[in-house]
């Protein structure tokens, strides 16, 4: 086998090949990383037979440990989008701050929308009714946009039961309980960040929205709006399940040892809490649309996992072999002294992200990097994920398809979208991470 430093020179090339296949060639992700991951084992001499036994491992285990989560967090996502519940989160929190102050309603809107919906389908879903407030309340749309871009951005980069910060605890080992409650609480300063980022920078650039629809016409359309209540439940619920499942866990054992404890660690394991939100999500469906509810929309919710359990499941592969290289050892013994810390991951990360595009790709690779790393270099695995996600959010640009999507139903030319979008991007991730740092004094 090489040695640890060629290891590293391998791995590193390992990285590029991942940049350069599904960046600028556009192959797909999960036939670059299974690729590279047979690439990476054979060239640091690790027997063939071995590389196998390890890409089939890191793709079962990845499986095991979050596939049932994916699913069910994809279904959920669906069904909110389906029913308006999604709408009528939206329509609450208007309420709650008024549509005088309409960028912070929509940021707060897509923090909230973002944690089980993907941040571009929940930008396609509220982006009428970001027009709508845009055009009611005389405020540009470039403002309006980078507000709902910038809060959807947050939570489905840090916050589980989106699939990359699934899939990064699930590779790192963390309790899926921590990095929700911290990547809440990380997410909160980041998305005000874009929404400063928004209302006083990105509102230089006006840019009228293209819409004859008002609010009111928006929600008349949509029909009856499920309440308010049941719109957060299957969100809400969930969270709260594994998040007492890990308070049950503690050491400290503050609801005992049997009966309760064991209660809470049942309804709580991310599996069932996230099935439990998915039976919850269907109380939203309108009497004679169930069947095709249970038929249509799981099945479409099924269909949009796929992809992402194969690309999540193929970094664990990669990470299987990485964990089987000589660079932990190497590291162990020449690079732990560098304390970088948390900077580590998000500069891998958000390398990742700048390059290829994609922030699943990025979360998922950088998570198979830094598990084998973690316990020599001392990270507290659940901050580990909260500082990879806000990598993964450094920068969006023109080979990232949210950037077109934020662009494009916003009527934001590119230049203007770099200049408005792009950099609030960045300094959302800066700031996500800054919070990080700071925790990570109290961890």
């Amino acid at each position: 086998m090489v040695s640890g430093g060629l290891a590293i020179v391998l791995l590193l090339l390992a990285v590029v090949l991942i940049i350069v296949l599904t960046g600028k060639l556009k192959v797909n992700a999960f036939l670059v990383l299974v690729g590279v991951a047979f690439a990476y084992g054979l060239a640091i001499g690790l027997p063939a037979l071995e590389v196998v036994k390890g890409i089939k491992n890191g793709f079962g285990g990845t499986l095991t440990n979050i596939g049932i989560v994916i699913v069910a967090g994809t279904i959920m996502g669906t069904i909110l989008e389906k029913t308006g519940a999604a709408l009528a989160m939206t329509q609450a929190i208007l309420k709650l701050v008024g549509k005088k102050r309409a960028p912070l309603a929509m940021n707060i809107a897509g923090y909230v929308v973002s944690i089980p919906v993907f941040c571009d389908s929940g930008y396609v879903i509220l982006n009428p009714l970001n027009k709508a407030l845009a055009k009611e309340s005389g405020t540009s749309m470039t403002v309006m946009a980078v507000a709902l871009a910038t809060g959807l951005y947050a939570t489905h980069t840090m916050v589980p039961p989106t699939p990359g910060p699934i899939a990064a605890a699930g590779a790192l080992g963390a309790d899926l309980g921590k990095v929700i409650l911290l990547g809440m609480i990380a997410a909160i300063p980041a998305a005000l960040a874009g929404l400063l980022w928004a209302t006083k920078v990105a509102r230089k650039y006006v840019i009228e929205a293209d819409t004859h629809e008002s609010y009111s016409d928006i929600v008349k359309k949509f029909g009856k709006l499920p309440g308010a209540f049941l719109s957060f439940l299957p969100i809400v619920l969930p969270i709260v399940l594994i998040l007492l499942k890990s308070v049950a866990e503690f050491p400290s054992k503050p609801f005992g040892e049997a009966g309760l404890q064991q209660a809470l660690s049942f309804i709580g394991d991310p599996v069932t809490a996230l099935l439990l939100g998915v039976l919850v999500s269907l109380l939203l469906v309108k009497k004679g649309s169930l069947g095709e509810a249970v038929d249509g929309w799981m099945s479409q919710g099924i269909k949009d996992a796929a992809i992402i359990l194969v690309i999540t499941a193929a970094g664990g592969s990669f990470g299987q072999i990485i964990k089987g290289s000589p660079i932990v050892d190497f590291i162990k013994d020449n690079m732990a002294g560098l304390q970088l810390g948390m900077l580590l991951p998000f500069i891998i990360s958000a390398a990742l992200k700048t390059a290829q595009g994609s922030s699943t790709v990025a979360i998922v690779t950088t998570a198979s990097i830094m598990a084998p790393m973690l316990a020599t270099l001392g990270l507290d695995p659940a901050l580990t994920v909260i500082a990879i996600g806000a990598g993964s959010m450094v920068v969006s640009h023109a080979n990232d398809s949210y950037f077109w999507v934020v662009s494009q139903f916003s009527n934001m030319p590119v230049t203007t979208a770099y200049k408005a979008y792009s950099s609030a991007t960045a300094v959302e991730g800066i700031v996500a991470f800054a919070a990080v740092f700071v925790m990570s004094f109290f961890m």
